[in-house]
């Protein structure tokens, strides 16, 4: 385990992630490799005989590809299995002239860390005065908005009275972080979701209903205005990548003998807008999916699908009848329009079964597209009753079941199943979501 960061000689405590690795490396097999179609001829390979090459004396390495290891490893979690091929000396490290590499173009530089991997950044701030404030300067968050995304993470909390818990898990790295969240209020204990690179969190300070906007790697965050209506109810944000804002939907509720109207807030405006109350329905589920700038949630009288239109601020009811047997189910967005549902399936345990469906716009059906393997279903929910949570994002879903400490990926657009375990899964009020780490995304 890795610490970045640390404390300094003043004693505060420097802004650190701390990595835990979720590979373990095992070289399960070595075999020897032969060029195709070659013949031994050495004297190595006569009975009897002694290799007397200059590779063979002390201290010297065979580095020929009939001598190249084929290593195995299997990472924790994973049921991939990746090879790794060494055939090369390692080569002793390069001197480096100072004089020349500090000369290196201001430009040039931003464009280099700004390639490096977001959770690696924290490391390099170390190195120099100049690589510790990166983090504020203009160009290189200028450069780091023009590279590809890191790819997605999987962020979990979980908070009690005693601790507070972040972890990250990166999807391309197999690799867990622990993110130090001591920079939120106390009053921070529901994670909303993420997206864009922030994360939003509500809570109860006091009697009030707050709402606040973060983001966990610059640890900058603020809180939203009050709503004209605040009272507790389900929030969902969004981020506008082309003019670099975000909104945050407050759907209709019912306090006390009071439907409350659905709002939004702007954060080009800083305020929360007043819109439709949605018309009465018995929601299905308090989960919603958000693709298309369009929300959806389930219900079940009349059944099938509320939508309400961010651009118009109006709702409408889809009449996408639920497939039968269902005994739960979850709304996930994908990429553009691509909304699916996810639920299981059977009336008995042994019959169970998890399923996928995409919504046909068209013709307002669901269609299935997937099951999960049974030995997968099996693994992930071993009783009947044991629930399960689901969310996913751009085409990636993720499950999570509260009693497995455990989570199953499934990549809809590969076809590919894949476990993801970690400590940070274990912990029965873990709260998690898609998030993807960006350091050029404001909270303004």
């Amino acid at each position: 385990m890795d610490r970045i960061g640390g404390v300094t000689e003043s004693g505060n405590e420097e802004l650190g992630f701390t990595i835990v690795q979720n590979e373990v490396f095992r070289e399960d097999q070595v075999t020897a490799m032969s060029i195709p179609g070659s013949r031994n001829t050495s004297p190595s390979s006569r009975p009897g005989s002694r290799n007397t090459s200059p590779s063979s004396r002390a201290g010297s390495r065979n580095t020929s590809p009939s001598r190249q290891k084929v290593v195995k490893t299997k990472p924790r979690g994973f049921d991939e299995e990746t090879v790794a091929t060494f055939g090369k000396s390692v080569h002793p490290d390069v001197q480096m002239e100072d004089n020349i590499w500090a000369m290196l173009p201001e430009d040039l530089l931003n464009e280099i860390l700004a390639r490096v991997p977001p959770f690696m950044i924290f490391r390099l701030r170390s190195v120099c005065k100049r690589w510790n404030s990166i983090l504020q300067d203009s160009s290189f968050l200028k450069f780091h908005s023009q590279v590809p995304s890191h790819g997605p993470c999987l962020l979990t909390f979980s908070k009690n009275p005693q601790t507070l818990q972040c972890s990250v898990f990166s999807l391309p790295l197999k690799t867990w972080y622990k993110i130090p969240f001591t920079f939120l209020p106390q009053w921070a204990f529901w994670l909303v979701g993420s997206s864009g690179g922030l994360v939003c969190f509500s809570g109860l300070d006091g009697l009030t209903f707050k709402t606040l906007v973060c983001n966990p790697l610059t640890q900058a965050w603020r809180t939203l205005p009050s709503m004209h209506y605040n009272q507790q109810r389900q929030l969902i944000m969004v981020v506008d990548r082309t003019d670099r804002s975000f909104k945050v939907i407050a759907t209709s509720d019912i306090y006390g003998d009071k439907t409350l109207p659905t709002e939004v807030y702007d954060s080009k405006l800083n305020t929360w807008s007043v819109h439709q109350i949605m018309p009465a329905v018995n929601l299905c589920s308090s989960k919603m999916a958000f693709c298309d700038s369009r929300l959806y949630l389930e219900t079940l009288s009349p059944l099938g699908l509320m939508m309400y239109r961010l651009d118009t601020g109006y709702w409408e009811h889809l009449p996408a009848k639920f497939p039968r047997s269902l005994l739960d189910g979850y709304l996930v967005a994908g990429t553009q329009k691509r909304l699916f549902l996810v639920g299981r399936i059977g009336l008995y345990s042994t019959l169970q079964s998890m399923r996928i469906w995409e919504l046909d716009h068209a013709k307002i059906v669901w269609v299935e597209i997937s099951r999960m393997p049974p030995k997968y279903f099996r693994a992930l929910l071993r009783l009947s009753a044991e629930r399960f949570e689901c969310f996913g994002q751009d085409n990636l879903i993720c499950f999570t079941s509260w009693n497995q400490g455990k989570g199953l990926l499934f990549d809809v657009d590969k076809k590919v199943w894949s476990w993801i375990a970690g400590c940070a899964l274990q912990s029965y009020n873990s709260q998690v979501c898609f998030y993807e780490p960006r350091f050029d995304v404001s909270i303004y």
